[in-house]
């Protein structure tokens, strides 16, 4: 499977960039902000009351505080590593023969 591997350290996103992982992700916030982060816990009875973009303008300047790996297509993402929830990003042909395989194997 194809991929583009991104440090957002070196590269950070830009807020367009933030925007989109935004219209993606399913629980906004709570999804996409690492609560584990040392810049969380300084700034985070402020962020309470930001509004989206400036939490997006905040993120754009603190990448550590976006949880990592964001896993992401036109249509899907996924946040953290979750080997379940990363499959579907594979194609549904390699999905059924996987599926097949599990299945021959339990017989």
């Amino acid at each position: 499977m194809e991929f583009v591997e991104r440090n957002i350290f070196a590269n950070p996103l830009s807020e367009q960039e933030l925007k989109q992982i935004f219209m993606l992700s399913e629980g906004g916030t709570d999804d996409v902000i690492s609560t584990r982060s040392f810049v969380f816990d300084q700034c985070k009875d402020k962020m309470s009351s930001m509004t989206i973009s400036q939490v997006i303008s905040l993120l754009a300047i603190h990448p550590e505080l976006i949880r990592r790996p964001i896993l992401m297509d036109s249509k899907r993402i996924e946040f953290g590593f979750n080997e379940d929830e990363i499959r579907c990003f594979l194609p549904r042909v390699t999905r059924k023969c996987e599926l097949e395989q599990m299945v021959r194997e339990a017989l």
